[in-house]
């Protein structure tokens, strides 16, 4: 047997320290991607409390939204539901220059609506026959595509349930949906294993993230994904700034304006 080292304890400091760096890369990675005209497509998936939504968080805190943006779409309307499935989806898929992270995305037709019945068997195994053609329709069209699943413990979404249950800052996240999901983990758990068994393909694979750790999901994920697109550091032209040209400008008193309280002494 080939020896393995023994795992690392991530340390607070050494994750913060990795984190910015990380951000550091995935800035210059937005930059390339603009400057040569990208489309990227970044999907996670995964169990309720998986830590989907916090490593999206720490890849879009230092970018520009107007290049990297998040699609979480709320359950379709009457009208969405007579489209073909995909329909939605599409019209939120990156032009040039541009990368969409979707915070889950058409896999619920082989998730959430499959479990709780929110979709025919019929729709079902359609979606199940017609998702890799789609994907590959996808990647022929020049995007990029990456998907992730978030896998995470019993143990650990418990724990996670309990945390959203008591904290108030993170009630909002808790739903009757993820109560459903609790009592369904069997179900969820094989229409997960179909599901990679029909969209686990070699053109788009799934990448499976062990989330039980979130800090180390987190810096595993944002490092494969700037793994899977190579990018280069842009050359940016030297600026001065111009002096500025106060001539003719008389300020309007402070007191005709109205500002809002300061609540501290001092600057």
């Amino acid at each position: 047997m080939p020896f393995v080292p023994p795992k690392k304890k991530l340390k607070k400091s050494d994750y913060e320290a990795e984190l910015e760096r990380l951000q550091i890369e995935l800035v210059k990675m937005q930059e390339w991607i603009k400057q040569e005209g990208l489309k990227v497509v970044v999907v996670f998936e995964g169990r309720d409390a998986a830590g989907k939504g916090g490593v999206i968080k720490r890849i879009t805190e230092k970018l520009n939204p107007r290049v990297c943006r998040i699609v979480a779409l709320a359950k379709p309307t009457d009208r969405e539901r007579t489209q073909w499935y995909f329909q939605r989806y599409v019209a939120h898929l990156p032009a040039e220059g541009e990368m969409v992270l979707f915070d889950r995305s058409w896999y619920n037709r082989a998730g959430v609506e499959h479990v709780m019945g929110f979709c025919s068997d019929g729709e079902y195994e359609e979606f199940l026959r017609s998702c890799p053609e789609f994907e590959r329709m996808l990647k022929r069209s020049g995007i990029i595509l990456l998907k992730y699943w978030f896998s995470v413990s019993d143990e650990e979404q418990e724990k996670r349930f309990k945390e959203r249950i008591n904290t108030p800052i993170k009630r909002w996240k808790f739903s009757p949906m993820d109560l459903e999901s609790r009592s369904r983990w069997a179900a969820y758990s094989a229409a997960k294993d179909r599901m990679f068994a029909y969209t686990d393909t070699k053109q788009c694979p799934w990448w499976v993230v062990d989330a039980d750790t979130k800090k180390k999901a987190r810096i595993n994920c944002i490092s494969h994904l700037l793994s899977q697109i190579p990018y280069q550091d842009i050359e940016y032209p030297d600026i001065e700034l111009p002096e500025v040209n106060k001539e003719g400008y008389i300020r309007v008193p402070e007191e005709n304006q109205t500002f809002v309280p300061d609540l501290f002494n001092g600057d």
